[in-house]
């Protein structure tokens, strides 16, 4: 029987919806209750144990539970040091909305630039002779690349991201500015290279978001703030915008009517019978710039609502979580022995099942610490407990910290 979902554009619009995602990967979940995955079972009753572990994490870091949102912002703080206070510092007497533009301009490049960075990659900060690796480094670098004005085509405003700087960028400017090398490698730098350098083209061909002129990111703002004529945004405006806009730079992957879907894959559980039939979107970088935008929003008066729409990131902290707490056990030893690619069945099916399972694992920590959802919203769970109880818990497994199953990573994904 035909749906509206048979309509290409359509079905596009729907697969780009947090709506969408939380289907999908529920259909993954349920197949997982049937037990009729081909690589993970599913162990509830771990739950708990995840649970009580998550919220151990949250009062370490958190004891007065007063937890930001879960955005590139807290990383740009890696070390103890705010690095955006001390560069708004700088600013102060500027106008609000140029301030949300530049924050804006910082937060998309620098998390287009957070997919995996690999174990062995370090960033020394020439400042402050601090070394990071992995997100807290990406994020140190790429601020340091914004405040050098590398992503600026105008020397008399260095802190903004164009599209004419943009298309320049080589992966050869940027192993300098992340210091990547043959004894420092870098996991992915050509396509973090390519995935900036397709950004500029993605803003030229917008400019109803990005200005006709001279196409910038932080023009966004504007775009964004013309939506909420009320001073009023939901959640889920603020990610179509951002696949809509952006969606042109992934790598060609799945398409469907002429449209590049991005982070959408296939699994044989997923459910279906129209043009989205077996496919399971994600959007993991494109929510997690969504989350990020919250802040500069907020800041110049525009309240964001509907936040709980967004859904857990599956990523390998929150995905390493549930598999190193037995939530979710391999059924053969290809899931943690082997390579996967981000493509393969392996990969979909794990981050599939970790969005499902964050949303019930975020229900627990809450019950255990006895707030509801609007006083512990998802955003802050993923904070303040799943991610960085992901890190904690794979640095005590293994001495490197890395995730237990190994994904060969392009630098545009995970």
């Amino acid at each position: 029987m035909s749906t509206e979902l048979d309509n290409p554009a359509k079905a596009v619009a729907w697969l780009r919806t947090p709506q969408a995602v939380r289907l999908r990967c529920n259909a993954v979940l349920a197949a997982a209750g049937r037990d009729a995955l081909d690589h993970f079972a599913l162990d509830l009753e771990r739950l708990d144990e995840a649970a009580a572990y998550v919220v151990e994490t949250i009062e370490r870091s958190y004891p007065t539970l007063e937890i930001p949102y879960h955005s590139r912002w807290r990383q740009f703080a890696a070390g103890g040091r705010d690095r955006w206070a001390e560069l708004a510092g700088r600013l102060a007497g500027s106008p609000t909305d140029e301030i949300a533009r530049i924050r804006i301009d910082l937060a998309v490049t620098s998390v287009l630039l957070d997919a995996g960075a690999g174990a062995r990659w370090r960033y020394t900060e020439p400042a402050t002779g601090e070394v990071y690796g992995r997100s807290e480094g990406l994020a140190v670098a790429s601020f340091h690349l914004f405040l050098g004005g590398a992503l600026s085509a105008r020397p008399d405003a260095p802190l903004r991201a164009d599209a004419e700087a943009l298309a320049g960028l080589t992966a050869a400017r940027l192993a300098e500015a992340f210091q990547a090398g043959d004894d420092n490698p870098l996991v992915g730098l050509e396509g973090r290279a390519a995935l900036l350098r397709g950004l500029a083209a993605a803003l030229a061909a917008a400019p109803e978001m990005f200005g006709g002129a001279a196409p910038r990111l932080g023009n966004l703002y504007d775009y964004l703030a013309a939506q909420a004529p009320a001073g009023r945004l939901p959640a889920g405006v603020i990610l179509d915008a951002v696949l809509r806009g952006l969606g042109p730079i992934w790598p060609g992957r799945i398409a469907l009517g002429g449209d590049n879907l991005g982070d959408v894959w296939r699994h044989p559980a997923a459910a279906g019978e129209d043009l989205t039939g077996g496919l399971v979107p994600f959007h993991k970088l494109s929510q997690w710039l969504s989350y990020s935008l919250v802040e500069p929003l907020e800041q110049d008066g525009i309240a964001v609502t509907g936040l709980g729409d967004l859904t857990g990131l599956p990523e390998y902290r929150n995905g390493g979580l549930l598999v190193d707490l037995g939530v979710l056990r391999p059924k053969h030893d290809g899931v943690l022995g082997g390579r996967h690619e981000v493509g393969s069945e392996l990969v979909v099916e794990w981050r599939a099942l970790t969005v499902a399972l964050l949303d019930r694992l975020a229900g627990r920590v809450r019950e255990r610490l006895g707030l509801d959802e609007t006083a512990l919203p998802l955003a802050k769970v993923l904070e303040g407990g799943t991610w960085s109880a992901g890190r904690r818990i794979a640095r005590e497994r293994r001495p490197d910290g890395r995730p237990p199953i190994h994904v060969v990573s392009d630098g545009t994904v995970l």
